[in-house]
């Protein structure tokens, strides 16, 4: 067990050691992109990158060449990395389980309504900072240039994705022909035809960001689930490696290293030499 165990901890830190490298590279080649999205993703990136660099080479140092505090150091990362996981988990189920759109007949595509949507997520696309940032995004990825061109017709038989619904185009209910007496949705009065304005000012533009936050975060819920199983397997045979770590760490004082059956730490040597020279001095 004592092999088996250290040994797949060595193995699978060093190939979390070296996926980290790409990682941050990829971090740092955002770092230099003009473009806002890429932007936005640099800091996340970077972080992951360093803390999985970092923890790796402690299970890797503790489980290789069984110092007890490096593995001791990756087991308590590892809770906690496995406690927040699972609360992030938590925390994004519960905010997202709200939102959805409603079908509008005649049509393919769904709307999407702000008050819909979780208080958490409403308040945080609302603040300006963030919405400059997801609006910059939108502008770059040319989204609603893919339906500039759109006949009625195509509005009738093809779908659109969330943002698209909200951000490209005011709401089907909107009336602009003919004058009304009835008070219109307000986003149709932020609706306006330039390339750079359309509806990115509108609460269905803000509707549809979240629409899409909330597809992608349940399908990153999924991904955590499976991740937070596979985590809780590594630390449970981090757990066997540590105490089998602890176990070949005997007391040297009182004698040698009584598991003659598993290789000395790596301080053993170093610690022999230093007894047998006191031994002969005195």
């Amino acid at each position: 067990m004592y092999r088996f165990s250290n040994t797949v901890i060595g193995f699978l830190n060093l190939f979390t050691l070296l996926a980290s490298i790409p990682i941050i590279g990829a971090g740092l080649w955002m770092a230099k992109s003009s473009t806002t999205c890429e932007n936005f993703l640099q800091t996340p990136l970077l972080v992951l990158g360093f803390v999985i660099l970092i923890i790796s080479l402690a299970g890797f140092i503790g489980a290789c060449f069984h110092v007890v505090w490096a593995l001791w150091v990756y087991l308590l990362v590892m809770l906690f990395i496995i406690a927040t996981l699972m609360g992030l988990t938590i925390f994004g189920i519960v905010v997202t389980s709200q939102g959805g759109g409603e079908q509008i007949p005649g049509r393919v595509y769904r709307e999407y309504r702000l008050e819909d949507y979780s208080p958490w997520l409403r308040n945080r696309i609302k603040e300006p900072q963030y919405w400059n940032t997801i609006r910059g995004c939108l502008l770059n990825s040319r989204t609603c240039a893919k339906i500039a061109f759109w006949t009625p017709l195509d509005y009738l038989n093809n779908d659109m994705t969330p943002i698209q619904s909200g951000c490209c185009k005011p709401p089907t209910s909107c009336s602009y022909n003919v004058v009304t007496m009835v008070a219109q949705n307000p986003d149709c009065y932020r609706w306006n035809n330039a390339p750079t304005m359309l509806c990115y000012e509108c609460d269905s533009c803000k509707a549809g960001v979240l629409e899409s936050v909330r597809r992608d975060w349940h399908k990153l819920s999924v991904l955590n689930i499976v991740v937070l199983l596979l985590l809780i397997g590594i630390f449970s045979i981090g757990c066997c490696a540590f105490q089998n770590t602890k176990r070949a760490e005997t007391d040297y004082p009182y004698g040698q290293n009584r598991m003659s059956k598993v290789r000395p730490r790596w301080d053993y040597y170093w610690w022999r030499w230093w007894h047998d020279r006191k031994q002969q001095l005195y």
